[in-house]
C-alpha cells in the first residue's frame, strides 16, 4: 500500500511538539498533524520564523522557543511546556544541522553531535513523565541515510577535539538518534503505553543542506529534480511513525524506493552497527553524564 499523507488518522485532543518546525520537514510535518486537528507546539529556536510559520499553518498551533545548541534553553523549553501542557502525545525530534563546520554548542559539545543528539536526548528525558500516562504516545527521532556514511560512536572523542571531518560527525549523530531510539525502546517496553521509533526522510529537497561542500553542492543542485523529493514527502515517513497505528515501538521507517532516496514511506532496516545494544547503552549512559538528565525509566537487561 502507497501511505499517503490520506492515512494520516484524526488527532483531534492530541498534543504533538515538533522541534525546528519552523521549515522544511519540521514545518511539514507540524502542518499535517495540525490539519488532522492535533494540538501543535513549533519547538524553534527563532521564534520569528516559528510565528510567520504558524500563520500559514490551519489549526491549533504555537510557538515555543528552543535552541538544542543550548542545554539552559532545552530547561526552559521543557520547563514552558510542563507549564502549559499537561500531557503530550507526540514528541518528534526532528531538528537539526548537517555538515556544519567545526563549532561548539553553548556547553562545548561538537555542534552535530549536541545539537542533533544531545540536545534531543536531553529534551526526551525532561518530557518524557508527560507522556508515559497517554496511551499510544510516541517519541519519533528523526535520523538520515548519512547514519551509514563513515559513521561510528567514536567514543575516545565524541567532540571531534582531535580531529573534525564533517561528514564523519554527521553521520556519528545520526547513528546516535538510531541507537538512542532502540535503547529508549528497550527501556519504554516494560510501560505498555509511550513508543520510541524512528524515521528518516530520504533525500529530501529543504534548507538542511546548506552546509554541503561547493564541489559536492553544485552537482546536486543538477542533480535535485532526479534524485530528491520535496519536503512534503520527506515528511511521510515522520508521519507515518508518528501516527500509523500498526507502527510498532523500535521500528524505522523511510522512502521506500531504490536506495531510499525517495518514495513512499515504508519500514525499513537501518545499518548493522545500529543495533548494538553494548554501544546502545554505552552512548546512553555518557549522554547522561554531558547533559544531566536522568530518565524516569530504568535499564533493561539485553536479551541473552
Amino acid at each position: 500500500m502507497k501511505w499517503t499523507e490520506q492515512q494520516i488518522p484524526r488527532q483531534d485532543g492530541r498534543v504533538a511538539v515538533v522541534s525546528g518546525a519552523n521549515t522544511g520537514l519540521g514545518f511539514e510535518t507540524a502542518r499535517r498533524l495540525a490539519e488532522r486537528g492535533a494540538s501543535v507546539v513549533l519547538a524553534v529556536r527563532d521564534t520569528e520564523k516559528g510565528r510567520l510559520a504558524a500563520a500559514r499553518i490551519n489549526g491549533d498551533v504555537s510557538v515555543r522557543e528552543l535552541d538544542l545548541a543550548s542545554l539552559e534553553s532545552v530547561r526552559a523549553a521543557a520547563a514552558g511546556l510542563r507549564a502549559t501542557h499537561p500531557r503530550i502525545d507526540l514528541l518528534i525530534n526532528n531538528a537539526g544541522v548537517m555538515y556544519a563546520p567545526r563549532q561548539t554548542t553553548r556547553d562545548g559539545f561538537e555542534l552535530q553531535f549536541g545539537t542533533n543528539h544531545l540536545g534531543h536526548f536531553a529534551l526526551t528525558g525532561l518530557l518524557l513523565d508527560l507522556l508515559l500516562p497517554v496511551p499510544g504516545s510516541r517519541v519519533v527521532t528523526v535520523s538520515s541515510n548519512g547514519h551509514r556514511i563513515r559513521a561510528a560512536i567514536h567514543f575516545d572523542d565524541l567532540q571531534w577535539e582531535r580531529s573534525y571531518g564533517r561528514v564523519a560527525a554527521y553521520g556519528q549523530s545520526k547513528l546516535a538518534n538510531l541507537m538512542f531510539t532502540y535503547e529508549l525502546q528497550r527501556r519504554l517496553a516494560a510501560h505498555g503505553t509511550t513508543i520510541a521509533v524512528a524515521a528518516h526522510p530520504g533525500i529530501s529537497n529543504t534548507e538542511l543542506p546548506r552546509n554541503v561542500p561547493a564541489v559536492v553542492r553544485r552537482p546536486l543542485t543538477w542533480l535535485a529534480p532526479v534524485i530528491t523529493q520535496p519536503a512534503t514527502a520527506g515528511a511521510l515517513p515522520t508521519l507515518r511513525a508518528a501516527t500509523d497505528p500498526s507502527v510498532l515501538g523500535g521500528q524505522y521507517y523511510g522512502p521506500g524506493g531504490l536506495a531510499e532516496a525517495r518514495g513512499y514511506p515504508r519500514l525499513v532496516t537501518s545499518s548493522p552497527e545500529s543495533y548494538d545494544v553494548t554501544v546502545q547503552q554505552r552512548l546512553w549512559a555518557v549522554s547522561e553524564d554531558l547533559t544531566a538528565v536522568r530518565f524516569p525509566v530504568g535499564r533493561v537487561a539485553a536479551a541473552a
